[in-house]
């Protein structure tokens, strides 16, 4: 019987900061124009939306044999902890509880948004998914770009406030980056698996050292980019050393298991930068 500890190792915590982060600093950027419902129930489908990618990578990795001799994270249905329908189930309910608070969500603000939606859906579960998943062929990496940091960030702000606006996209960015950079350290672990398997992730693409700057660079965006929305925003160099800490160690070419726990320093670094962002944005 498979318990709960296996769906919660399936669900990747440490993965969840990704959909926290953009809800929390663009209900930060819409100040009295912020709505509680409406920020909670972006929440909800942030929160859903990963935890459904989670499963389905789960599921149509390990169906197609990629995740038999990994390290890292438990692969529920490589292992043998959940049966393959089982975690294809698990990844639906998770699509349905975001479609369903998306629908609310476009209830209250714009119909626009159920077609964000279901793109954001197709792009989650073809991430891995179908015949020719773009996730092996190196495009991860804008995909979460696009979707859990300028999407997830601008829609936000936008079901909130019911407008774009130039500040709401800026701090997109950054939210993106970081994003990125969780993905990113998790390609540069399982590179050379990858590989051996057909998986062209970008890691891949780029080759080790390319990949290890490139992680460094998403990082460097992070910091720059959001100095550009307020002057509050300095108060986000006070994750820089942390930030230089894991670009060091990840250019430190720590390899395997040793970059487990700078992905877990990673997740931190994104919640601890958001939070920053959000008290500078308050502040403005």
């Amino acid at each position: 019987m498979t318990t709960v500890d296996t769906w919660v190792k399936g669900a990747r915590p440490r993965t969840l900061p990704a959909a926290v982060t953009p809800v929390l600093v663009a209900t930060a950027l819409a100040g009295s124009q912020s709505n509680i419902l409406r920020a909670l129930l972006a929440l909800v489908v942030s929160l859903s939306l990963q935890i459904a990618v989670n499963y389905a990578n789960d599921y149509s990795d390990g169906v197609r044999g990629t995740d038999t001799d990994r390290i890292g994270p438990t692969r529920i249905v490589a292992s043998g902890l959940a049966t393959p329908l089982a975690v294809k189930k698990a990844a639906f309910i998770s699509f349905f509880v975001a479609g369903v608070s998306g629908l609310a969500l476009a209830a209250l603000s714009s119909w626009w948004i159920l077609l964000v939606g279901a793109i954001a859906i197709a792009a989650a579960w073809f991430y891995t998914g179908g015949k020719s998943p773009y996730g092996y062929s190196g495009f991860g990496e804008i995909s979460v770009f696009v979707f859990f940091g300028l999407v997830a960030t601008m829609g936000t702000f936008f079901v909130q406030t019911e407008k774009l606006t130039l500040n709401s996209f800026l701090i997109s960015v950054p939210i993106g980056a970081l994003s990125c950079s969780l993905l990113a350290i998790n390609n540069i672990r399982d590179r050379e698996k990858d590989a051996l398997v057909g998986k062209r992730t970008l890691a891949v693409r780029m080759g080790d050292d390319g990949s290890r700057f490139f992680f460094a660079m998403l990082l460097l965006i992070a910091h720059v980019v959001a100095l550009f929305v307020t002057p509050w925003a300095l108060l986000t160099l006070a994750v820089a050393p942390l930030s230089l800490s894991l670009a060091r160690k990840v250019n430190g070419n720590a390899e395997g298991a040793a970059l487990i726990p700078l992905l877990a320093k990673t997740g931190q670094l994104q919640l601890l930068f958001a939070l920053l962002l959000a008290i500078s944005l308050w502040l403005a």
